[in-house]
C-alpha cells in the first residue's frame, strides 16, 4: 500500500532555500517508488528575476504567512493564536489523511502542524538546517519549537556540526540522526575537457576563475572575498571573480569592487538557475566560501562534485567540509582578506582538479540515491516496518 507522506515547510520552489529543495526531492523520490508525497507550506515569495516554478511532485495545500500584529496584539501574541487556529483548520485534514509527517526547520507552520501531527499520533520526522539550532535559545514557556524536538519520532540534521552543537545546547535525546544535502547528478567532474568546454560556453576568457554562489548577505561573507582580490590580482593579474546571487548588498559590494581597483575582475552574474551554476562550477579553478556562518554548504558540495577545490573561511560547515575532504577544501580564519587572498593564490599558483577520494566520499554520502537510502530507512525505522 502506497505510503501518504504530509511534508510541512516554509518553502518550496521556486524558492531555492535549502528547506524548499530538500522536500521537492523527498518527494520525487516518494512519487518514483510509489509512495504519495503531499505538502503544507507557505506561498513562494515573490521576486523580480526569480527562476520559473518547477512542477511540484505532490499537491500542495498553500498557508499564508500572516504579521504577528503590533502593540498589545503582538504582546499578547494574539496574532500567533489566531494563525495557529488557522493553520489548524487548513493543515488539520492534510495531516489527519497522512501516514507520516515530515516537518522542515521551523516557524509557526512547521511547529504547529508537528504538534497537531503529535496529538493525531502520526510518526513525525523533524528535520533542521542551520539557523534553527544556530540562534537556538533556552526554552520558554509555549516554546514551540523545543516541545516539537523533544516529541518528534527522530530527528535529522543537515550536518554533524549542527547536531553537534544541539548537544551543546543540552537537547540530547533518542533517535538523531545526520543526513547530508543531496548534490543533484549535473554537478559532474568531467575534467580538464570539460573545464576548457564549461569555460567556453560561459564565454569566460580569464585565465583563472573563482566562483562564488550565495545570497548578498553579510553572513555570507562576500565583501571579504573582495577585499581580498586586490591581492589575488597582484599575483595573478588575469582573475576572474564570478558572484552568483541577488540580494540587498549588491550596489555595496559593487562599490567596494570599484574603489578597490577590482570593479573589472568581478563579474555579479545575479540570481541564476541550477544548471547554469552546474556549468560555472565545472568552469571554475576554485570555489571560494567567505561565509561567516553554515552549517552544510551545498554550494561548495556541489563545486567538489564538479571537480573543483573550495577555500572557505572557518565557518562551522567549511569546517566540517575539511575534515571530510582534506586537501580540497582549504579552510582560512573568518573575516580575514590577507588570509583568504593567500589560500587563494596558493591554490591559483597550482591548479589542480579534486581528488578520486573526494569524488568516492560524495557518491557514498551525497548524491540523491544515498540520501533517499537514508531517509527511507529512517520512514520506516518511526513506522515500526
Amino acid at each position: 500500500m502506497p505510503l501518504r507522506i504530509c511534508h510541512v515547510t516554509p518553502h518550496l520552489p521556486p524558492d531555492q532555500a535549502a528547506n524548499a529543495l530538500l522536500p521537492y526531492h523527498l518527494g520525487c523520490w516518494a512519487r518514483d517508488t510509489g509512495d504519495e508525497p503531499v505538502y503544507l507550506a507557505h506561498p513562494a515569495r515573490q521576486a523580480a528575476g526569480r527562476p520559473a516554478g518547477v512542477e511540484l511532485p505532490g499537491p500542495v495545500t498553500w498557508v499564508e504567512a500572516r504579521r504577528a500584529g503590533h502593540g498589545l496584539a503582538r504582546h499578547l501574541r494574539l496574532g500567533s493564536l489566531l494563525a495557529a487556529r488557522r493553520i489548524a483548520r487548513i493543515a488539520g485534514p492534510c495531516i489527519e489523511s497522512a501516514d507520516l509527517v515530515h516537518v522542515h526547520s521551523n516557524g509557526l507552520l512547521p511547529e504547529y502542524c508537528g504538534r497537531l501531527a503529535v496529538r493525531h499520533r502520526k510518526p513525525v520526522v523533524l528535520t533542521l538546517y542551520g539557523t534553527e539550532i544556530w540562534h537556538y535559545r533556552p526554552k520558554r514557556v509555549g516554546d514551540l519549537f523545543t516541545a516539537l524536538y523533544r516529541s518528534a519520532t527522530a530527528v535529522t540534521f543537515y550536518s554533524r556540526g549542527l547536531l553537534d552543537r544541539a548537544l551543546e545546547f543540552g537537547l540530547s535525546r533518542p533517535a538523531l540522526h545526520v543526513v547530508y544535502p543531496p548534490i543533484a547528478a549535473e554537478f559532474q567532474n568531467a575534467g580538464p575537457e570539460g573545464q576548457a568546454e564549461a569555460r567556453a560556453a560561459l564565454g569566460v576568457r580569464a585565465t583563472r576563475l573563482l566562483l562564488n554562489v550565495k545570497r548578498l548577505h553579510p553572513l555570507a561573507g562576500q565583501r571579504f572575498l573582495i577585499e581580498a582580490m586586490p591581492a589575488i590580482v597582484a599575483a595573478h593579474p588575469d582573475t576572474l571573480l564570478v558572484v552568483c546571487g541577488t540580494g540587498a548588498l549588491e550596489t555595496d559590494l559593487r562599490g567596494l569592487a570599484r574603489d578597490l581597483g577590482v570593479e573589472a575582475h568581478v563579474r555579479f552574474a545575479g540570481l541564476v538557475d541550477n544548471a547554469r551554476v552546474a556549468v560555472y562550477s565545472r568552469a571554475a579553478d576554485l570555489f571560494v566560501l567567505p561565509s561567516l556562518l553554515e552549517a552544510c554548504p551545498t554550494v561548495a558540495l556541489e563545486a567538489l562534485a564538479s571537480g573543483t577545490p573550495v577555500v572557505s573561511s572557518d565557518n562551522p560547515g567549511g569546517v566540517e567540509l575539511g575534515g571530510l575532504f582534506g586537501d580540497d577544501v582549504a579552510v582560512v580564519p573568518r573575516e580575514d582578506p590577507a588570509a583568504l587572498a593567500s589560500a587563494v593564490v596558493s591554490r591559483l599558483d597550482a591548479p589542480r582538479r579534486t581528488t578520486p577520494s573526494t569524488m568516492e566520499t560524495l557518491e557514498r554520502e551525497f548524491r540523491p540515491a544515498a540520501v533517499a537510502a537514508r531517509f527511507n530507512a529512517i520512514y520506516r525505522s518511526v513506522l515500526g516496518a
